[in-house]
């Protein structure tokens, strides 16, 4: 099964990168983590939004931008203000062994030098003119999702588990 893998570009808010642990965990993904970070990378500054989902996903850790394209092959796209067309019009359900969406430093984004050479490959998410971003936790869920909903959800549950799947209709 093709592996959706989340690329954080130089995370600079350690609830965004808790928050996106979390995502991760329960949509199946794995983490990639390009430094320098804006915070420690440790149990304290994330324990609040990643919960205890650190311990349940794969994370992998580069040094820089080289670093990562080094060490990973795959479909990589970007998400950037300055990308052309929505999640929606790229087809996402693409059948190579990894699949890369990579998300910009919550300051900046992701530098021009790297989007660059992808603009075939920079997706927008459509919001208002003088909106500049939505949060960057929401913005991984929302293209991680968008992903898995053109994949039909593989390997994801379609009821509740942990309660029970009739749990509404239990007195």
């Amino acid at each position: 099964m093709t592996k959706i893998h989340i690329v954080l570009y130089e995370p600079e808010i350690p609830q965004n990168t808790g928050n996106i642990m979390r995502t991760c965990m329960a949509a199946n993904c794995v983490l990639h983590l390009i430094k320098p970070y804006g915070f420690v990378l440790d149990e304290k500054h994330l324990r609040r939004a990643g919960m205890d989902y650190r311990k349940e996903i794969e994370i992998h850790e580069y040094e820089n931008w080289d670093d990562f394209i080094s060490k990973n092959e795959g479909e990589m796209f970007f998400v950037t203000r300055y990308g052309k067309r929505p999640p929606s019009e790229f087809d996402l359900a693409v059948s190579c062994e990894n699949q890369y969406l990579i998300f910009g430093k919550e300051s900046t984004g992701i530098p021009k030098e790297i989007l660059r050479n992808h603009l075939e490959r920079c997706m927008r998410l459509p919001m208002i003119a003088n909106a500049r971003s939505l949060n960057l936790s929401n913005c991984v869920a929302i293209v991680t999702y968008e992903t898995l909903r053109q994949r039909d959800y593989p390997g994801l549950s379609r009821h509740e588990e942990i309660k029970g799947e009739d749990w509404l209709i239990q007195l």
